[in-house]
């Protein structure tokens, strides 16, 4: 059986013994009765992952022998979802999908036609969601990297994080139901980056078109199926995974 993943920043040398308290600490010692000589993955959230051993359990508190230290490498092309704001009750959905089909980075994007609106006063709380979330799903998925979560951005933001991001080699694309291109049919095994930019409910329209295409993004068809917002990115994951050697490794043990 896999050893189950907890996250502790920074991970101790080899030899050495590692204290998990805390949130993490409870969730292992006091909810999964996690007991001594059990085997534990431990990760920094950044890819640096550690085996242990408890060696001692207490109420909310675990302690680790370290036994080895290693390195997992990010998959490429590295993958950065530009995420319009779902709606509320799907909004930390796409959070989830995405992270568990692999995602490397989301910014969330208030788009014209979302019906979120993440107002100065909601954007930190909306923001510090989505990273707990994100966190979650990851740990869920045994993942040695967390992705990480930008602050909000609006249009021009994107379309210049889109500008920048292509100017550095990426390549970029806007998933539409109406584009004549195919996220099939590209040639993406030696692209280092990948940015993908998925609309709010009503579609994107066609002014914040205009202005990714300006920037270099290009529109893609994803598939047959018109998909919501919080499953399209999920989906394009997996094609990205498939035609690309972003599958190639293997899942944690």
């Amino acid at each position: 059986m896999a050893a189950t993943l907890f996250y502790l920043d920074p991970l101790p040398p080899v030899g050495s013994v590692a204290v998990l308290d805390g949130k993490e600490g409870h969730h292992a010692a006091t909810v999964r009765r996690i007991g001594v000589g059990t085997r534990i993955t431990l990760s920094d959230g950044r890819g640096e992952i550690a085996e242990s051993t408890v060696s001692a359990a207490e109420k909310d508190r675990l302690e680790l022998t370290v036994t080895a230290r290693t390195r997992v490498e990010t998959p490429e092309p590295r993958v950065t979802l530009v995420q319009a704001l779902p709606k509320s009750e799907r909004s930390e959905l796409a959070v989830e999908l995405a992270t568990e089909a692999g995602i490397d980075e989301i910014v969330p994007w208030q788009a014209a036609r979302c019906v979120a609106r993440w107002d100065t006063g909601k954007a930190r709380k909306g923001v510090d969601k989505w990273r707990a979330t994100a966190r979650a799903a990851a740990q869920q998925s045994r993942r040695a990297c967390i992705p990480e979560v930008a602050d909000l951005h609006d249009t021009a933001a994107v379309c210049g994080l889109v500008r920048d991001r292509v100017a550095a080699g990426a390549v970029a694309l806007a998933l539409h139901e109406s584009a004549e291109g195919s996220l099939a049919r590209l040639e993406l095994a030696d692209i280092p980056q990948v940015l993908l930019v998925v609309g709010p409910e009503g579609g994107l329209d066609d002014g914040e078109l205009d202005k990714l295409a300006a920037a270099g993004a290009s529109a893609v068809l994803l598939g047959p199926s018109v998909l919501r917002t919080s499953t399209a990115a999920a989906v394009a994951l997996g094609a990205l995974g498939a035609m690309t050697g972003r599958w190639s490794a293997r899942p944690l043990h």
